[in-house]
């Protein structure tokens, strides 16, 4: 009787799935979750098996031809999750699949092309670009597609290559490419006779003295090791060489064998162990009610609600993890630490490793690719319980999960929006939590609007930590002596004392241009860095890169150029000269004199790192710089090298943009500085103000996490926004009732939902014209479903042209109004549902 097998395609635009049955070969060697090998069309390719079933669609199936790897790749819950967000997000299936195979061991059909070598080719009747890939194919040879890619970059060339195939100049076929990942092996030797018998050998390892001591000692050393050991080891300890270990293998005094090791990118971080700390009051009050909830879970069975963690800056919210972590260890389950991005991860495997030394696991985008795969099957077998990453580490292969902590879970970098599929990682953790019977906790100082409404009304617990707390007090301490600085530490509880929030200072920029001071640095802010030169104390320069150089206003009395329309700000193209609503398409000239108060500064907005860099080191010569941003980011460990330089106090002044908005708990800044407080407070995005509120509140709380206090300066030309003035009062919920109420009146998030289709093409007329058919088809839609379905656009999106494309984008709103588009193909649009960003 033969099985049949359910398989989704690991192709990332295919979202049917296939039925196949397994050949008498592989019956018992595959499972739901197994990566396996099919034919599919004249192709191989890879897809992973969901379910076994009874009856096939089809009445003559093909058969799986091989299995990628004797386990399965996907766990049951990673299969709920991969179906649940396929649907979600109006995604393909094996787009979602793909999130879960490791890099390297997922692989997909690649073509190969060659030159047809008995047709002879007329050159003269070929375009430029069909001589090229001719003349390519003749000098290289064979090539796969992507290696073509590499060599035609920057030129879509498929369609040239399409029409020689018709000519027959070439020959095209699908190939399937070996995975490029597989277990690491090394030699290691083993003495293969009792320790006792070395001193009875009788006969010299060598004729030559020093050779025979030499391997002597070998034997030696092995005998004292409980396990086998590397060639490495061997030749750094007794001063072997191979020849040595070849010879005593040939004496069969020793073996030697290929055994397998594990990559580890943990395996050089320098930790020590630490053990619970005291907890203040307000975390003792919030300790005994997530203990309660995790107790609850392992009685029940099935997982509590979600709990919003809402503590402020430097409350103390990462030894509640700590504590929780440890509860479901002892459960005997697992767990998951989410953090927003890889800058915030060494500091935060240093945390875990230190407390649960030898059970933690990093997973990020800056591995190689061999250790990520050791990491994927060590997070598969079960030896790592505490596994820490980005949004990635979300599709790990995690059975028996107990736990997921959601750190920062307010940033927008655990949504993706570059490649399919377009998920949230927030509510991705929470229904991975929901298929897992697993218990939640998101931590933010500044909850997205949406989350802390969920637990305003009920639907997640709401758990508050309202007071700073000091922490690493020996930390603080080492530096102290070092610089020889006096710390005032007051009393408090236990190990810990209320610190309070840093005071914050809101520096009217359009005063210090009236008062003759054309610098971007206030002079409050001179001063402050002066102090913090003199004191031998450190200061942050925080850049808000998102918008700079976009939006136009008057430098005079700070009046911003808005569409009449929606009250967006109006951005600035330079070609043709005009300004543009990106939501509803409004445009207009560039004024001249500023309506509000006749001024003629009128002025686009934008500055970046390296010119606050270069005019701190021009101001203050004595200074010692860190830029962290993209630019000085890309190379590995990257983010790590910078945090230890800062925090060993390799530099005064660190210069950088979103990632110092993080959790970073660096004791010695006493003063955070951000250049221009409402730079995100122009952008037409639904968003732009919370997000400024965020970021302004979350860079301030870098300051003052020690007894040596700190400041904050918000520069700004518009002191009396209502986001601004929230933030330096370090007041939440006065920033949450008056965003609440506006999202109320304009029917934003959470009142409504939102989907955002978008286009992309490199000629802008076939971009527009696509836009706008579209938007007359979900018309025609929207009135045949009878759906209270808004429709905006179509407009150029904000970033109008990206990777050489042309950006055109629709909106949808309503109740929920992915509902118009289930069922329906719309090839070559990106769709993203519960958009965080318009942009």
């Amino acid at each position: 009787m033969q099985t049949f097998v359910e398989v989704a395609i690991n192709l990332p635009q295919i979202s049917d799935c296939f039925h196949y049955h397994l050949p008498a070969d592989l019956a018992g060697a595959v499972e739901p979750g197994s990566l396996v090998i099919v034919p599919f069309g004249a192709q191989r390719v890879q897809g992973v098996v969901l379910r076994f079933i009874n009856t096939p669609e089809v009445s003559k199936t093909r058969p799986v031809e091989d299995v990628v790897d004797e386990k399965p790749a996907l766990t049951p819950v990673q299969i709920a999750l991969a179906e649940w967000l396929c649907e979600a997000t109006l995604s393909p299936l094996g787009a979602c699949i793909n999130l879960m195979l490791p890099t390297g061991l997922s692989q997909l059909t690649d073509t190969m092309v060659r030159l047809n070598p008995e047709r002879e080719v007329d050159m003269s009747s070929l375009s430029p670009l069909e001589k090229r890939i001719v003349h390519l194919l003749d000098k290289q040879g064979d090539l796969r597609a992507r290696q073509m890619d590499a060599r035609i970059r920057h030129v879509e060339w498929r369609g040239a290559l399409n029409k020689l195939a018709r000519a027959d100049i070439v020959i095209t076929r699908a190939v399937l490419p070996e995975p490029t990942v597989r277990p690491k092996t090394v030699p290691m030797v083993s003495l293969e006779i009792s320790p006792d018998q070395i001193s009875q050998l009788h006969e010299p390892l060598s004729r030559i003295q020093r050779v025979h001591e030499r391997r002597l000692a070998i034997l030696r050393f092995l005998a004292d090791q409980s396990t086998s050991v590397e060639k490495s080891l061997i030749y750094e300890k007794t001063g072997g060489n191979n020849g040595d270990l070849q010879a005593l293998a040939k004496a069969d005094l020793v073996m030697i064998q290929e055994m397998q090791v594990l990559r580890d990118p943990l395996e050089a971080y320098a930790f020590v162990p630490t053990s619970r700390l005291e907890l203040t009051h307000d975390q003792a009050q919030a300790w005994e009610r997530i203990a309660a909830s995790l107790k609850a879970q392992a009685g029940q069975g099935k997982p509590p609600a979600p709990i919003l963690l809402h503590g402020v800056t430097g409350s103390g919210k990462t030894e509640l993890y700590l504590r929780a972590v440890d509860e479901i260890l002892a459960q005997g389950k697992r767990t998951l630490i989410l953090v927003p991005e890889i800058s915030l991860t060494p500091q935060t495997v240093k945390r875990f490793l230190s407390r649960f030394p030898g059970q933690v696991g990093v997973v990020h985008s800056q591995l190689s690719p061999g250790e990520r795969y050791d990491t994927w099957r060590r997070i598969r077998s079960g030896e790592l319980s505490v596994v820490v990453g980005p949004r990635s580490a979300l599709f790990m292969p995690q059975e028996n999960l107990g736990l997921i902590v959601v750190d920062e879970c307010h940033h927008d970098s655990y949504d993706q929006q570059d490649s399919l599929p377009h998920y949230h990682g927030v509510a991705t953790a929470v229904t991975l939590a929901q298929l897992s019977g697993a218990a939640i906790i998101l931590g933010s100082a500044t909850p997205r609007i949406t989350q802390y409404y969920q637990a305003a009304h009920g639907w997640w617990d709401y758990i508050e930590l309202p007071r700073r707390i000091l922490a690493h007090r020996e930390t603080i301490a080492h530096h102290a002596r070092r610089l020889g600085i006096a710390l005032p530490f007051s009393p408090g509880e236990g190990q810990t004392a209320d610190l309070g929030l840093p005071e914050v200072s809101v520096v009217d920029m359009r005063r210090e241009l009236a008062a003759g001071n054309r610098s971007i640095f206030s002079l409050a802010m001179q001063a402050g860095i002066e102090h913090v030169l003199a004191t031998n104390q450190q200061a942050i320069l925080f850049l808000n890169r998102r918008g700079s150089a976009t939006y136009v206003f008057c430098r005079e009395c700070g009046w911003v150029v808005k569409c009449p329309r929606d009250d967006k700000p109006l951005t600035f193209h330079s070609r043709p000269d005009r300004l543009l609503c990106h939501t509803c398409g409004y445009q207009r000239q560039v004024p001249r004199t500023c309506p509000q108060c006749g001024g003629r500064q009128i002025r686009q907005l934008g500055t970046g790192t390296e010119k606050v860099e270069r005019i701190v080191q021009e101001r203050f010569p004595s200074a010692r710089t860190l830029r962290w941003d993209a630019e000085t980011t890309r190379k590995k460990d990257a983010h790590g090298r910078i945090l230890a330089q800062f925090s060993d106090h390799e530099a005064d002044i660190l210069i950088g943009t979103q990632m110092l908005a993080k959790g970073l708990d660096l004791p010695l800044v006493t003063l955070v500085g951000v250049v221009l407080a409402e730079v995100g407070l122009n952008l037409p995005d639904f968003r732009a103000t919370e997000r400024t509120f965020q970021l302004l509140t979350q860079v301030a709380g870098r300051a003052g996490r020690s007894p040596l206090g700190g400041k904050v300066i918000f520069q700004t030309y518009e002191p009396e926004n209502y986001a601004i003035q929230a933030a330096a009062r370090h007041d939440y919920r006065e920033f949450y009732e008056k965003e609440i109420a506006y999202r109320r009146e304009l029917n934003y998030p959470p009142f409504t939902r939102l989907v955002r289709l978008e286009y992309r093409h490199h000629d802008p007329r076939k971009a527009e014209a696509a836009a706008r058919d579209l938007a007359e088809r979900l018309r025609v839609w929207i009135q045949q479903a009878g759906q209270r379905v808004d429709l905006a656009g179509p407009v150029p999106c904000f970033f109008t042209r990206l990777f050489g494309r042309y950006r055109w984008q629709i909106v949808l709103r309503g109740h929920n109004p992915a509902l118009l588009l289930q069922g329906r193909s719309l090839p070559d649009w990106i769709i993203d549902v519960d958009p965080t960003s318009l942009l």
